[in-house]
């Protein structure tokens, strides 16, 4: 047999799609747990991000950089385990790209405290 016949059948063989089918149908009622449970959590902090940006009387065509906002503040505290000083020190960087990006500072530390407890960094 041919180099090359030898090398498709090797791949063939090794790129089964049944067996990858079975090996993600195996994985999947976990991957669908754990992806309804995050976006349980995400809706919270989004409704909680809403009601700070409805009392500040944020148009609503601002929502969505302040969302994006939130949630990369949400990433780092629970995906990456980021507390404390590192957290606070994340979320000012972060407070200074999206104020660059025209959002209120005032409104970004409000997000920031009432929904995720970051103080501000008084440095």
């Amino acid at each position: 047999m041919p180099d090359k016949m030898k090398r498709f059948t090797s791949w063939n063989v090794k790129y089964n799609t049944q067996r990858i089918k079975d090996t993600i149908d195996a994985m999947r009622p976990d991957m669908q747990a754990r992806y309804q449970a995050a976006m349980a959590r995400m809706l919270v902090v989004d409704t909680k991000v809403k009601q700070v940006l409805n009392v500040n009387k944020v148009s609503t065509i601002l929502y969505v950089p302040y969302l994006s906002f939130a949630r990369q503040i949400w990433k780092l505290s629970r995906e990456q385990d980021i507390a404390g000083d590192s957290l606070q020190l994340a979320a000012k960087v972060l407070r200074d790209k999206w104020a660059a990006r025209d959002l209120k500072e005032e409104v970004l530390v409000e997000v920031q405290k009432a929904v995720f407890s970051v103080q501000e960094d008084e440095t």
